[in-house]
């Protein structure tokens, strides 16, 4: 075998362990709840036809299995009730972690109008265990559409979470991940976990780019093109631990953005230095489309596949 085909992020380490059997421990508590599996359904659809049938096997999934679910934008919900049956999950996933989401722009015109007490009442009526915060200010600005930032995100933060001490926050970057200032600065509040949503998966605001003159897209391709690998944001925060982990307040994170499969994911969560699931949108979202066997079958190769990574795989 050629050397450049050996993955060098593993020891492997054959004679330490027997197979794993259906009881094989891969267990983590986060969130204050029990992953059974450490995977984070990643937000996914809320705005088409086939967003309740996808949305119910992902929930029936995590229920089954042990995982955690974010739901795509909840913004139709603050309007109307029309599309709740598109979001209403809890039913469905027993006492698993589900959470609402809200872009940072809608945050931002709630309070600017006067209207903040919706976003606790989201959380509520779809007894959600938290709300996840994404923010995407490049998307936005690619937008032709888009939603102007008039306020940083940070301070935005700050001020949910000064709405109810309890509310549980996820935050999130749509697309590009985040840099060591925004990280420092997330971690320091008193937030529940820090989602990657690495460089590496779905680029929405390269998306936008398709939609644009060709004079835009020789103007803002290159923005479109900055960003963070969900490999350089663990080493990323494994420093900022090192140098200011005694002030951090937030010590739970989702790695996600680019995670093709369970070694990716064993090899990120493990790298980091604190706990962590690691989380997928589009690997899942292609096995919900049709019939909930087929999302099944996905499922259990990625935990078995888990189970012999933990079994004979240590990283390097």
């Amino acid at each position: 075998m050629s050397h450049d085909l050996l993955d060098n992020r593993f020891y492997y380490e054959p004679i330490l362990k027997g197979h794993p059997t259906e009881n094989t421990d891969i267990s983590i508590h986060l969130l204050g709840k029990e992953f059974q599996t450490p995977i984070w359904v990643s937000s996914m659809t809320g705005g088409t036809e086939l967003a309740k049938s996808i949305n119910s096997n992902l929930a029936k999934a995590c229920g089954e299995y042990g995982m955690g679910m974010g739901l795509g934008s909840c913004r139709s919900l603050l309007e109307s009730d029309e599309r709740m049956q598109d979001f209403d999950m809890r039913g469905l996933m027993n006492d698993q972690p589900l959470y609402a989401n809200l872009g940072i722009a809608q945050i931002g015109e709630l309070f600017g109008s006067g209207k903040e007490y919706l976003i606790l009442e989201l959380v509520k009526k779809l007894q959600a265990d938290g709300l996840i915060i994404h923010i995407n200010p490049l998307q936005e600005w690619l937008q032709p559409e888009g939603d102007i930032y008039h306020e940083s995100p940070l301070d935005l933060i700050k001020r949910v979470i000064d709405l109810d001490g309890n509310l549980k926050i996820i935050v999130k970057e749509v697309g590009q991940g985040m840099g060591p200032q925004s990280l420092k600065a997330l971690y320091k509040l008193p937030i529940q976990a820090v989602d990657f949503a690495a460089g590496g998966g779905t680029n929405f605001a390269k998306l936008e780019l398709h939609r644009a003159t060709e004079e835009q897209k020789g103007r803002y391709t290159g923005l479109a093109q900055v960003g963070h690998s969900a490999f350089e944001m663990v080493g990323i925060v494994n420093n900022l631990i090192k140098l200011h982990g005694d002030k951090f307040l937030c010590d739970e994170t989702i790695i996600s953005g680019g995670v093709q499969d369970y070694l990716d994911g064993y090899h990120l969560t493990q790298k980091l230095n604190g706990a962590a699931v690691y989380g997928q949108a589009s690997g899942f979202l292609k096995h919900a489309m049709g019939d909930y066997e087929t999302l099944q079958q996905h499922i259990e190769s990625q935990i078995k596949g888990l189970q012999m990574a933990h079994q004979f795989l240590s990283v390097r």
